[in-house]
């Protein structure tokens, strides 16, 4: 028997925000995510969710008492990070940082989703041979 299910990444953020519906919704819009599993709480928040963004599947939850909603940080590489950049402000975030390119080879730009989640999404321009 699997040690997970098919499918899945060994390792995957677990994201605790107020809206984990309208976080959903944000992974659906800019970054083409498939929710996977959705699992209702009560008053219509989310016990669970689980979203696959290209090969990876983000989990997520609304904040409850004793488990309060945390910002956090998630980095995604995507084929396009300018039209990501600008479909995400399209859905509700906010700019953090407009992508460009710095030291290194990727060009990286950052937005905060509605939830509090600043998401950092980057293209990598040139092999670093590592």
């Amino acid at each position: 028997m699997a040690f997970k299910p098919h499918g899945y990444n060994s390792v995957s953020p677990y994201l605790l925000v107020d809206g984990a519906q309208a976080t959903v919704d944000f992974l659906r819009a800019v970054f083409d995510g498939e929710p996977l599993r959705v699992v209702p709480g009560e008053g219509g928040r989310l016990r669970h969710a689980e979203v696959r963004i290209d090969d990876s599947v983000v989990m997520l939850a609304d904040a409850i008492e004793g488990w309060p909603a945390v910002h956090a940080h998630v980095h995604v590489y995507v084929a396009d990070v300018d039209a990501t950049h600008a479909r995400a402000l399209r859905a509700g975030a906010t700019s953090v940082q407009a992508p460009v390119q710095k030291d290194d080879a990727d060009k990286r730009g950052g937005v905060r989703d509605p939830g509090g989640t600043t998401w950092w999404v980057s293209q990598q321009l040139a092999a670093t041979g590592s």
